[in-house]
């Protein structure tokens, strides 16, 4: 019995209840899902709800009558062996050990689809994040939201939206040209101009444009600026698109602000916003009046010498999200970006937007790593190329991925490259690995899932103490993955992992799979194999929510 399982059987008994007149409560009352959680002493069951607690006050009772009342019903339910209430009206519910273990076969059946959810279906969401500017490389600045904002894309689709994660590429305004001008003094072998960019990299770009435009240095530097930078933001832009599928991070959609710009989508979003009421002229300028939706001051949207603002692009680009039928636009910022929020909600108000609902910007604390060494590409920065050559994909991601974004972090090499019980992504890893390899020594052994085309389980038969533990773990599983989507956290998912690595690490040591010696096959062991199954079943599945590998071994 799956915690998904119980909580429809709890709200069928309220309902059956409501209908038999034992309880006085409208049918908007009754949630359709009934959270359960384990308690936090095994002794007091399996599953805990407070549900009565919940209810009491609508029903014109008091919590342990309530309780009361769905005790009685819920003991009649199959796979339900006890339910006691607790202290002013908690519901504790022991399940049999038949109805636990059928969740080994109920996972293995489900596969890569167990863990899924419709709790966010019909969700349309836009995810925003990484965005860095296309002249330069990613580096540590970048990492973080890299590894969390490729995570929380994927628990909300486990959890049914309908997610695309969007890169905006500031490829307009004046550091461009910058960047372009930096790019043609290495080309001919001066320094960069001052405020320029000064890294290696520039001068490897110079060679990717001289490769493709032998005669560039012919050129007047004025001929030869436009053609420099568009080949040499193409391939800074495919410089950053490969580190990220090095990273595991894969985006939908790459939008181009320049594109904003050439489409006309700047002047159209001020003439938008004007009509709803927003847009107000002063002092040669276009103003939008975002005081009137919580920020500390009115924002320019064109200058006085007609030049738009960042934040007349920004508006663009939040329209253009609304246009193209994102109802819910999720933005991923560093801690920098802290006075954005007010600004961007303020552009979703304006458009008409509810700014708690169609809107929300998540805000990322540095993170730091111990040891690391600036590029000697780039210079002045620690390039994320080099973290992953270092510590590799799967121990960066994973380390990011298991704390808030909003915690600021720092990370220890030495701990990260351990193989060790000491190292979390290690300890995971190596549970999912362990699992394999047990798998395969008990199909070695003879031990088969099924017998002569039937399978061989009998859940009954997972009685230990060790199994009770680990299958309560894997039932959670799932309703970990909604709250992770739900609250845009896959810390959760992954210090979850953790828990399911330690119970299987338990269990392995304590219950064996393949049968020692002579000792015969009974359905014992075919039935421990599925249990192993599921086990490697759910680490992988958590695993691939966070973009970080699941070895067959180590």
């Amino acid at each position: 019995m799956t915690p998904e399982e119980l909580s429809l059987a709890i709200s069928a008994c309220l309902k059956d209840a409501v209908a038999g007149g034992d309880i006085a409560l409208s049918a908007s009352d009754i949630p359709d899902e009934v959270r359960v959680e384990r308690p936090k002493n095994r002794d007091h069951g399996d599953w805990a709800t407070n549900i009565a607690l919940q209810l009491a006050k609508a029903a014109g009772t008091n919590p342990r009558e309530l309780a009361s009342v769905l005790s009685a019903r819920l003991k009649s339910i199959d796979g339900v062996s006890a339910v006691d209430i607790a202290g002013p009206g908690f519901l504790n519910i022991t399940v049999d050990a038949a109805a636990a273990g059928a969740l080994a076969r109920a996972i293995v059946d489900a596969g890569p689809a167990y863990g899924t959810n419709s709790a966010l279906a019909g969700h349309v969401v836009n995810m925003e994040f990484v965005s860095a500017n296309p002249t330069g490389p990613l580096h540590i600045g970048h990492t973080r939201w890299a590894a969390l904002g490729d995570s929380v894309a994927r628990v909300l689709r486990a959890s049914g939206a309908d997610v695309t994660a969007e890169y905006y590429i500031n490829d307009a305004g004046s550091q461009m040209n910058v960047f372009a001008h930096s790019v043609l003094a290495r080309l001919h072998g001066r320094d960069v101009p001052e405020g320029g960019y000064p890294g290696g990299y520039i001068a490897d770009l110079g060679h990717e444009v001289l490769t493709r435009h032998p005669d560039i240095r012919e050129l007047t530097d004025v001929a030869a600026l436009p053609v420099i930078r568009g080949a040499a933001y193409k391939a800074q832009l495919q410089d950053i698109k490969q580190t990220l599928a090095e990273f595991g991070v894969a985006f939908d959609v790459f939008f181009s602000e320049q594109e904003l710009h050439d489409a006309g989508a700047i002047a159209d979003a001020v003439a938008r916003l004007r009509e709803q009421g927003h847009v107000y002229d002063d002092g040669g300028a276009v103003w939008l009046r975002t005081t009137d939706f919580g920020d500390d001051k009115d924002r320019v949207m064109i200058r006085a010498n007609g030049e738009p603002t960042y934040f007349a692009a920004d508006a663009a680009y939040y329209l253009s999200k609304k246009d193209r039928g994102y109802t819910e636009k999720i933005y991923l910022l560093g801690a920098d970006h802290h006075g954005y929020i007010h600004r961007l909600k303020a552009i979703a108000a304006a458009a008409g937007d509810d700014p708690d609902v169609n809107i929300e910007v998540l805000i990322g604390q540095l993170v730091s790593v111990n040891g690391a060494k600036l590029s000697k590409r780039a210079g002045n920065i620690i390039e994320l190329k080099d973290l992953i050559s270092w510590l590799g994909k799967d121990a960066v991601r994973y380390s990011l991925a298991r704390f808030p974004a909003d915690s600021p972090l720092t990370l220890d090499p030495e701990l990260l490259k351990k193989h060790s019980n000491e190292n979390p992504v290690f300890y995971v890893q190596y549970a999912h690995a362990r699992s394999r390899g047990t798998a395969r020594n008990a199909v070695a052994a003879g031990v088969e899932r099924r017998v002569d085309g039937r399978d061989r389980f009998e859940a009954a038969l997972l009685d230990h103490a060790t199994e009770n533990e680990l299958l309560s773990y894997l039932g959670s599983y799932p309703s970990i993955v909604a709250k992770a989507a739900e609250l845009r956290e896959p810390h959760r998912v992954a210090r979850h992992l953790e828990v399911i690595a330690g119970a299987y690490h338990r269990w392995y040591d304590a219950c064996r799979v393949a049968p020692q010696g002579e000792d015969a096959i009974t359905d014992l062991h075919r039935t421990r194999l599925w249990l192993n199954d599921a086990t490697s079943q759910v680490l992988a599945n958590g695993l691939e929510l966070l973009g970080v590998s699941a070895p067959e071994r180590m």
